[in-house]
């Protein structure tokens, strides 16, 4: 069973191409994300986004993956390029100061101002796993200690809701501690529950009882001692311990099914009925166009949703960019990126 905007999908251009308009106007299209190969500039942005609007059959999430850091995928024209999250605390302090925790709010409030002066609904942000040596999350995340990232994690969001945007906390219970990459290989992590819990989980279970989070996204690993199966296909780690221990009632999302940890073996039909039957409320189809029309082809929604958990993720409003530009907040918030990214590469 499939719910009516279940699905989020991307498109290949600047333009929508003609099967995209088509396949934005099915139902089970509830959102659409967004990569550098969609933007040329800001104008064009812009556009591009109204039309995805006025193709789709209903409201639509329009989404990014703006972090800051390596990912980031747009940084030039009105968009910022804000630093990595791990450069702006030093790895060997544990002690957070008032103004690191400032300086974090700010660039949050600018990153979430930025992408909806274009039109964007939501960033998935913040990157809550820990940073333990795993080969995609590196400085992404804000730092190796668990307190240390709740609290700069916590400013962030602070920052965030200031601009007006949901927070999505990625990737439940963390990554940051398997090694391998899920996009290029099906990670297993076997830990016992009590050695997760006390540090990755640590800051999820933070983050939710703090009530900072809108939203959250499952890793596509496997935690060997806890479930057989990964995380975003686990009614064990979503409905046993995300939602009745840990008493999250968000919307999730799933990682983008196209990577290698979500499963080889699997059509993209099952991968999604996998998804959405361990608790995934939205689930993302990447860079696999016929993936995505495969899906849609082999799927119908079962329940139409009035009161949708998508409908209060997406923006009440999008200021006016020059406006934006012309406030003292603004200013100073881009003027800490600047001297963040000026002393990193001193």
């Amino acid at each position: 069973m499939i719910n009516q905007a279940s699905i989020m999908m991307d498109i290949e251009g600047t333009e929508l191409a003609e099967d995209e308009i088509n396949m934005l106007a099915n139902p089970l299209i509830g959102g659409l994300i967004l990569f550098s190969r969609n933007f040329e500039n800001s104008e064009q942005l812009r556009q591009l986004i109204k039309n995805v609007r006025a193709a789709a059959s209903q409201p639509i999430l329009i989404a990014v993956d703006n972090e800051g850091g390596r990912v980031q995928r747009f940084k030039t024209d009105e968009f910022t390029h804000i630093p990595a999250m791990g450069s702006i605390m030093p790895s060997d302090q544990t002690k957070v100061d008032a103004e690191v925790l400032q300086k974090v709010k700010e660039l949050a409030w600018l990153l979430a101002s930025e992408c909806l002066a274009h039109g964007i609904d939501l960033s998935f942000a913040p990157v809550l796993d820990l940073e333990r040596g795993s080969d995609v999350v590196g400085d992404r995340a804000f730092h190796h200690d668990p307190q240390v990232t709740i609290q700069l994690a916590q400013s962030w969001c602070e920052g965030m809701a200031e601009a007006g945007m949901a927070c999505v906390g990625k990737h439940f219970p963390g990554h940051g501690s398997t090694k391998e990459d899920s996009h290029i290989a099906a990670p297993k992590d076997t830990r016992s529950f009590q050695q997760i819990e006390q540090s990755d989980l640590a800051v999820f279970q933070a983050m939710i009882a703090s009530n900072h989070l809108q939203a959250l996204m499952p890793a596509h690993i496997e935690f060997s001692q806890v479930d057989k199966n990964p995380v975003g296909y686990s009614k064990k780690w979503i409905q046993d311990i995300l939602k009745s221990k840990l008493g999250f009632n968000g919307l999730l999302f799933s990682d983008d099914l196209s990577m290698i940890g979500a499963g080889e073996h699997l059509t993209y039909t099952q991968r999604v009925l996998k998804a959405i039957n361990a608790g995934c409320d939205m689930v993302l189809i990447c860079n696999n166009k016929q993936a995505v029309q495969e899906v849609l082809k082999e799927l119908s929604p079962q329940t139409r949703l009035v009161d949708s958990k998508v409908h209060d993720l997406m923006a009440k409003s999008f200021p006016n960019s020059s406006e934006l530009t012309q406030t003292q907040r603004y200013f100073n918030a881009v003027k800490i990126s600047q001297t963040i990214k000026s002393k990193n590469t001193a």
